[in-house]
């Protein structure tokens, strides 16, 4: 059986910081970005010594905004991921694109290079909700740019949206609003649709304006969030995980390594690993990353080991994300643990018709995706027996 990787590039660059966005990111400049990519190629170089016994098959580069990068710095990303690590025959290699950003001769060039899933950052079709947001695109520029892509070549894209957005000059993200951008982007025929719910981080531009602007109330953002698992279901997507819908064998491969638990590496500042037995993650900051990596530093920002029961912990936590859920068996003979008291919650949860039960494997229904945090934390509560009566 292969051992398989996924690889992670951060890119930190953006036009513009959305106003609700905590990731690091940073405006760019050409020097700046050539900076970057050398540190990231040295990277790559070092990192590929240490994992022969894998094949790579899946590459996310995600940010920030990699399409700044421009198509040939992408291009030589891509050349050293596959000049340092074992690719496999048919590896899934996915790049975010702000609308803004793109265009039929960047795409072409994308795909040229290797890249066949486009990620679109569309988030809204309202204009004053995408500049509430300060998004650095319109709404007419993200139907051109997903237009783009498929006269490009692009057969696989995903579409980024929000929900949950705030009261603007021309009203509320109301029901009927929400429903009119899932059908409007249905009509597309995109082969994966990604609906999150707005996050208001602190720190952020958006969280400060707490109590100044409107926000959907819980009850708002429920229906929102069963509208579209109702619209999307019936169109032939596959709700895999709470926030994404895929077309038959269009789910992210990339995005299901953090929700199984399979290895991945992440290269750039503040890229994240779980890897061999460790989580790591690197510093989030450019110029540390760069010196780092050019004088053989230090650039972790942290490097554990991951417990046994810890693990165990993940894999209820990561699983239940999924519509493919936990298996008693495949629980017990991972972790040496009985399932008896994990089970005894499912059974509560599913009597409320917030789980159900396939075989041996329990998953969460979308009413209980819906109130997954309060679920998962009743669950990681639950006593953990070392000693199962009997292992198959």
């Amino acid at each position: 059986m292969q051992n398989t990787l996924g690889l992670y590039i951060h890119v930190p660059f953006c036009l513009q910081k959305c106003g609700y966005c905590d990731f690091y990111s940073m405006p760019g400049d050409g020097g700046r970005m050539d900076a970057y990519l050398k540190a990231v190629t040295a990277h790559l170089r070092e990192a590929g010594e240490f994992c022969g016994k894998y094949t790579v098959d899946s590459v996310y580069i995600g940010g920030g905004t990699p399409t700044l990068l421009g198509a040939r710095r992408v291009a030589a990303i891509l050349k050293s991921c596959r000049r340092y690590f074992r690719f496999g025959g048919n590896v899934e290699v996915t790049v975010e694109a702000n609308p803004g950003t793109v265009d039929q001769k960047l795409l072409k060039k994308l795909l040229k290079a290797g890249v066949n899933r486009l990620s679109l950052g569309v988030q809204s079709l309202d204009d004053d909700m995408l500049l509430a947001l300060n998004r650095a695109h319109t709404a007419e520029q993200a139907m051109l740019a997903y237009d783009d892509a498929r006269k490009a070549g692009f057969r696989n894209i995903s579409v980024d949206l929000l929900y949950g957005l705030p009261e603007t000059a021309s009203g509320k993200q109301t029901l009927q609003h929400w429903e009119r951008t899932l059908r409007e982007v249905l009509s597309w025929h995109p082969e994966h649709i990604s609906c999150y719910a707005l996050k208001l981080e602190e720190g952020t531009p958006i969280y400060k304006k707490r109590g100044v602007i409107d926000f959907p109330d819980d009850s708002a953002q429920a229906d929102q969030y069963l509208m579209a698992d109702e619209m999307l279901t019936a169109a032939g997507f596959r709700h895999y995980e709470i926030s994404n819908f895929a077309k038959p064998s269009r789910e992210s491969r990339h995005n299901l390594k953090y929700w199984t638990l399979d290895p991945y590496m992440g290269f750039g500042p503040s890229a994240h690993s779980d890897f061999d037995g460790r989580r790591f993650s690197i510093v989030a900051d450019l110029d540390a990353y760069i010196d780092g990596i050019s004088s053989r530093g230090e650039i972790m920002a942290d490097n554990e080991h991951v417990p046994i029961l810890e693990r165990a912990g993940e894999y209820l936590m990561l699983n239940l994300r999924t519509d493919y859920g936990v298996s008693s068996n495949e629980y017990t003979r991972l972790f040496r643990a009985s399932f008896d008291t994990i089970e005894a919650e499912l059974i509560r949860f599913e009597q409320h018709g917030l789980a159900d039960r396939i075989g041996d494997r329990w998953r969460l229904t979308p009413k209980g995706f819906l109130v997954s945090n309060a679920l998962l934390g009743r669950i990681l509560r639950a006593p953990v027996e070392r000693r199962p009566k009997h292992i198959d």
